[in-house]
């Protein structure tokens, strides 16, 4: 998708970036990828959610790249990378991995983000080895590790079997979002958003979402809906933030709780009051700062030159 329909001015448009290039998946997906900051500067690879693009992280770029080199793709039929034929947790973790392989040089390691299906992605590729060489730390995002139609909290309905059952309705409904219209940004305020949020943030989020084709929001909804990826936390053994929104009704704070209870070397949960599912615009600075804090696990990389991958 051009990013003539997302939002060409202010902190939350993309910036340009410094190089592009196309990582390729196991299963031949093509993922648009974009490299921001100086080349030689230590690495931050961003990995962003369902119906996003890598202009969900117009600000943490824009802050990072100062002194980083950010490293940001389009999940698979999202922003400029192709619609694929197959969508799977299995699949994230390839593309995570083909685009680690593909930005940095053997032995050469990242802070990982990932925000929502992002954090998803961090936790299926968790154990791989490809993983492994590449990332120093991790942040997960606003993110859970499976039941989240159950747990989620768009519908305000008692717990149980029928409200799982509407709320998979509405998050895999086939319609089109449409055209962003001011009730189209009201609804996904209340869906994605704390109640506070500025209009500009509720603007750059509706821009972006409503971007992502119908299909492939429905494909990925599917593999969400069904997701379980806690048999993946043991193998996160890097160390790992973990943040959350508290009137995230999405992946509501019960799943940022959890994820920090199980996952092996947590060093931190942030509980972000008055914020909803879309915290690296809601909360920019907080998410920025979490990353940052993690950089200091990349001081053990060698300052030797690298070869990079072509």
């Amino acid at each position: 998708m051009s990013r003539t329909g997302y939002v060409t001015s202010g902190r939350y448009a993309p910036p340009a970036a410094r190089r592009e290039l196309v990582a390729v998946s196991a299963d031949g997906a093509r993922l648009h990828v974009e490299e921001h900051g100086d080349e030689g500067a230590q690495a931050v690879v961003l990995a962003h959610g369902w119906t996003c693009s890598t202009a969900f992280w117009a600000a943490q770029i824009r802050e990072l790249a100062r002194d980083h080199r950010v490293i940001a793709y389009d999940q698979r039929g999202h922003g400029r990378s192709p619609a694929a034929s197959r969508y799977a947790a299995e699949a994230l973790a390839d593309d995570l991995v083909a685009v680690l392989g593909a930005t940095l040089a053997p032995g050469e390691k990242a802070v990982v983000a990932g925000h929502s299906m992002g954090g998803m992605t961090i936790m299926a590729a968790a154990g791989r080895p490809e993983f492994a060489e590449h990332t120093a730390a991790a942040l997960l995002c606003s993110t859970g590790s499976g039941r989240l139609v159950a747990e989620s909290l768009v519908l305000p309905l008692r717990p149980g079997r029928v409200r799982t059952r509407i709320t998979g309705a509405v998050l895999g409904a086939r319609a089109p979002l449409g055209p962003v219209t001011p009730v189209a940004k009201r609804v996904l305020k209340y869906a994605t958003m704390g109640p506070g949020s500025a209009p500009d943030k509720v603007e750059a989020c509706a821009r972006i979402v409503h971007a992502c084709p119908t299909g492939v929001r429905y494909a990925w909804s599917g593999v969400l809906a069904g997701l379980d990826l806690d048999a993946n936390l043991a193998a996160l053994t890097v160390p790992t933030a973990v943040i959350g929104g508290k009137n995230d009704r999405l992946t509501p704070i019960v799943h940022a709780r959890g994820l920090a209870a199980a996952l092996p070397r947590c060093v931190g949960l942030t509980e972000l009051t008055g914020m909803g599912h879309m915290t690296p615009i809601e909360a920019p600075e907080a998410v920025t700062a979490a990353i940052r804090e993690l950089t200091v696990h990349l001081a053990n990389v060698t300052d030797e030159p690298k070869e990079k991958t072509p």
